[in-house]
């Protein structure tokens, strides 16, 4: 009995397709280096002609590639798939942007991101020890955690790493990071530039390399222009902690007409604060806020804010990455990106 099953094309296919050897292709197909452009052009055209699509598997034999890295989350520990911790992460718009940035990289190249998550200490243990069986090519690490192992680990297991944001500890790891203290510095400037003179400040974890510089880079701001307190409230990234530090900063000080918030989510939770409380916004309180995400333009009234521009941060991970993967000899780099302030209605 025949099978109707179309035979797919082969590296032969293809071989007599270019009019070259089977071994030609097979180095054109890997990607092997010192083939001549002319050579790999018309191996290409023929690949394209005949339909031909690598066999992954056997593909990977040959060049010790997965054509897969790992997108890993390293969240604070304690959490589970079912905590709504874990829901608010992953709909923060900060992680589909980054998501977004990697694939217009990673996918032109045809290599697939995986996601993994990192919730315990144990599971980064695990993790690495699992990627260092080589089933994945590399690591994009985007770490909330606070004190998190796993860019040690991934460093010490020599596994090519990119992570989002400078480590909290110094380490020979490549990140791309955006000039902290200067974009905290746009609000400051933003709010005094406006007339406010009884400023705040919502700062984002204290234990977080983001939250810490954001806040210094405002102080140092605000006491250049004269202003040598700001009062300060943590707000934890997160819309429900911006809610509650508005709440805290107004009672505690109710003359308050300009808050600096360190991250979008947390303003939108402010603005709907002085909303309730019927707070004009900027009239009787001017607020800025961190990132231009989408909950800036969400926000009622629009919200005055430093970009981040995290889709290109995400793009040149993917290009970090991608580079320790073809040259393991590769130094680490750091990428650092400026902040622009995108003047809205909020400020």
């Amino acid at each position: 009995m025949t099978s109707s099953r179309p035979r797919l094309p082969t590296l032969e296919d293809v071989a007599r397709s270019a009019g070259v050897s089977r071994a030609t292709v097979s180095r054109v197909v890997n990607g092997t280096r010192n083939v001549d452009p002319e050579i790999q052009r018309i191996v290409q055209e023929a690949v394209a002609a005949t339909g031909y699509v690598p066999n992954r598997a056997a593909r990977s034999l040959v060049t010790r590639r997965t054509d897969s890295v790992a997108l890993v989350f390293s969240v604070p520990d304690h959490h589970t798939a079912n905590d709504p911790f874990l829901g608010r992460v992953f709909s923060d718009p900060f992680f589909g942007r980054i998501v977004g940035g990697l694939l217009t990289v990673l996918r032109p190249r045809g290599v697939h991101p995986v996601l993994m998550l990192a919730d315990s200490e144990d599971a980064r243990h695990e993790l690495v020890a699992n990627l260092r069986q080589e089933h994945i090519d590399g690591v994009v690490l985007v770490s909330i955690a606070p004190g998190d192992s796993l860019p040690f680990l991934l460093t010490e297991a020599g596994l090519p790493t990119v992570l989002f944001a400078r480590p909290t500890t110094p380490l020979p790891i490549s990140f791309v990071d955006i000039a902290q203290q200067a974009g905290a510095r746009q609000a400051a400037d933003r709010l005094v530039e406006r007339g406010c003179r009884r400023i705040a400040t919502i700062s984002g974890p204290f234990d977080s390399p983001a939250g810490q510089d954001r806040l210094a880079g405002f102080r140092n701001a605000m006491a250049e222009h004269g202003q040598p307190y700001v009062p300060s409230t943590e707000g934890g990234f997160t819309q429900e902690g911006g809610e509650h530090a508005m709440r805290e900063l107004l009672r505690d000080h109710p003359d308050t007409d300009g808050v600096f918030v360190a991250n979008d989510l947390m303003a939108l939770g402010a603005l709907h604060v002085l909303r309730d409380l019927g707070r004009q916004v900027p009239d009787d309180v001017a607020v800025v806020g961190f990132d231009d995400s989408s909950a800036a333009t969400a926000s009622r009234p629009l919200l005055t804010t430093v970009r981040q521009p995290v889709e290109d941060m995400a793009a040149e991970m993917a290009r970090l990455l991608m580079a320790l993967i073809d040259d393991a000899a590769q130094q680490t780099r750091s990428v650092i990106f400026k902040t622009t302030l995108v003047v809205r209605q909020s400020a």
